[in-house]
């Protein structure tokens, strides 16, 4: 059973066509998704309230993954939006784990003149670090006022998503970055440097790397190729993930799995791109990014095989210059679906 909060803007017109190349994607196989729709998010919240009920949490936690659209919406505070939905998912079912995987797609323009051959990962600790809930106000109201926000970094948090992230690296070509500030951040970043330290040096077959994020950042614009493991904090992650995304052409191709490894909680997919207001409605928007997310849930549900058949028909329709207005071309939402569907069918 997956749990489906198609969400907010464009999440309602990409989520049906990201579950009919799943469905397509799983014909002929073992495998058959049952989706449970929950209707909750931002007209939820007009009636409510609430983006989610009170016990959204307890009916979710027996299904088998989440698959989320996209949040938001202007005339909602992306505060209200995200700690009402996104983050207490995140947190209640440790995810502790953001995996967002970036890789050239053929028939998509990137910006950067040498674009060919980027594939990386950025795997974010996801529950903790500066995106913390303690903090808060003084003097409000008076030439005084302050906010301030502590920034959370614990060895076990920390621990836990470096070892995930040398497990990967040592999958792949063995090297992994870690981004770190520690020039800057006197305390939670040389703290967070002691450990990934500690943690690295128990995969021998790793080449750790520290990097400062100003540096890295610039990095990552100027040669994405050379990177392929990332592993960065709350914060750097989420802005690392963004940067990436951009170098391979549009944040609406990027995917994102918020993991429990050990999966004693649900997993929570979702495409990075957000609800896109301006184009509600018309039917053009980008299914790949929440069609590639379904192919990570797959993978992470233990049929691999059928993930790997989705990005590769994704690739194939892509490459056959068949796309969205956001990458240049004319192709509707449900055209795009559907082409996938049909590459599906010829595999």
């Amino acid at each position: 059973m997956i749990s489906v909060l198609a969400g907010d803007g464009i999440g309602p017109e990409v989520m049906p066509v990201a579950q009919a190349v799943l469905d397509s994607a799983c014909e002929g196989s073992d495998v058959e998704l049952r989706w449970e729709e929950r209707p909750w998010g931002t007209d939820y919240f007009r009636s409510h309230g609430r983006m989610m009920p009170l016990n959204a949490i307890d009916k979710m936690a027996d299904t088998d993954a989440i698959f989320l659209g996209a949040v938001g919406h202007p005339e909602v505070p992306d505060a209200e939006t995200l700690w009402g939905m996104l983050i207490p998912i995140r947190r209640e079912f440790d995810q502790y784990i953001n995996l967002r995987p970036i890789k050239s797609l053929p028939g998509v323009r990137s910006p950067l003149a040498n674009h060919e051959g980027i594939d990386l990962v950025i795997v974010r600790e996801n529950v903790e670090g500066e995106y913390s809930a303690v903090g808060g106000r003084s003097g409000v109201g008076t030439e005084y006022a302050a906010a301030y926000q502590q920034a959370i970094f614990t060895k076990h948090g920390v621990s836990r998503a470096v070892s995930f992230a040398a497990e990967l690296a040592s999958e792949r070509n063995g090297d992994l970055v870690s981004a770190t500030k520690s020039n800057g951040i006197v305390h939670t970043m040389t703290f967070w440097d002691e450990v990934v330290a500690e943690v690295a040096g128990g995969f021998p077959e790793v080449r750790l790397t520290p990097m400062l994020i100003d540096a890295l950042s610039a990095r990552l614009v100027q040669s994405p190729q050379s990177f392929d493991v990332i592993v960065a904090s709350n914060l750097f992650g989420d802005i690392l993930s963004d940067i990436a995304a951009a170098t391979v052409g549009s944040i609406g191709i990027a995917p994102s799995a918020n993991l429990n490894p050990e999966k004693r909680h649900p997993s929570m997919f979702e495409p990075v791109h957000g609800s896109a207001p301006d184009i509600v409605g018309r039917g053009i928007a980008n299914p790949v990014g929440q069609i590639w997310a379904g192919a990570m849930m797959l993978d992470h549900l233990g049929h691999p095989d059928l993930a790997v058949d989705v990005e590769l028909a994704l690739r194939s329709v892509l490459s056959s210059g068949l796309s969205t207005p956001d990458l240049g071309g004319q192709a509707t939402t449900v055209q795009v679906g559907d082409a996938i569907v049909a590459a599906l069918a010829g595999k």
